[in-house]
């Protein structure tokens, strides 16, 4: 799909696969973005990114494949700095009340929606499409939010109902942890909190996303009705291919 066609496809419903991104070489996003992946999150916030990291990752990846960055706060100017570089969204932790909410869709969007700052940057062409893009980043632009504390679950019915937002990312893992289960995702208070934010997404006709580590983990929460799915991680990828290939040649000896 077009870079541009993800958040209409996000807010359709449709079944989105990803995986993330956290190393700071362009060369292994440019490579996952030929895996075959609908999407690809670039994590700014556990990640080692800075902006010239990401520059090189947006860059390496080009239209091919629509990056999504989770910047590392709410914060304005993390907010503009990504969507200036290219990014087809953002990712924004820890969202755990409607005015946090608010915030990070008033920070993503153009006047008179909201108040991103202007200027020359690569997602517009360095000037040169400014004023195509601007036209039309308010559409094109995704917004996505996440449900990761139990404050955001308890708030999650007015979360859901800030105008601008297009999807909500579950975090089952710093969820657990806010109820002092750290890890614990299987638990009933934590699933029974899970439960509660789709439920209310659904209700609210908002898409929903999650990650898992394994395969398995995602088809639980595609079972679920979960559309946004990411799934593996890339240093995973790398050292668990090794640790496979080394496996296999000792076993042979």
């Amino acid at each position: 799909m077009k870079p541009t066609d993800f958040r209409r496809r996000l807010r359709a419903g449709e079944q989105l696969i990803g995986t993330m991104v956290t190393l700071p070489t362009a060369a292994t996003a440019e490579i996952l973005a030929d895996a075959g992946f609908d999407w690809l999150f670039v994590d700014a916030e556990h990640g080692p990114l800075d902006s010239g990291d990401l520059l090189g990752i947006l860059q390496a990846v080009g239209d091919r494949v629509p990056c999504i960055v989770r910047v590392p706060q709410c914060d304005e100017g993390w907010i503009k700095r990504v969507l200036d570089l290219g990014a087809q969204g953002v990712i924004v932790p820890q969202t755990n009340t409607p005015e946090m909410v608010a915030e990070v869709v008033r920070y993503a969007r153009y006047a008179p929606i909201g108040s991103r700052g202007v200027g020359l940057a690569r997602a517009h062409g360095y000037g040169f499409r400014f004023d195509e893009y601007v036209a039309s980043a308010n559409e094109h632009i995704a917004v996505i939010v996440q449900a990761e504390h139990r404050l955001a679950v308890d708030s999650i019915e007015a979360i859901v109902a800030v105008e601008g937002i297009d999807a909500v990312l579950l975090g089952p893992y710093d969820l657990s942890a806010s109820y002092g289960k750290m890890g614990q995702i299987n638990d009933p208070e934590v699933t029974g909190a899970i439960e509660h934010v789709v439920t209310t997404c659904k209700s609210a006709d908002i898409s929903i996303g999650s990650f898992g580590v394994t395969a398995d983990a995602v088809r639980e929460y595609k079972a679920q009705g979960i559309s946004l799915l990411c799934a593996g991680v890339d240093v995973l990828f790398l050292g668990g291919g090794a640790r496979k290939m080394r496996s296999e040649i000792v076993s042979e000896s």
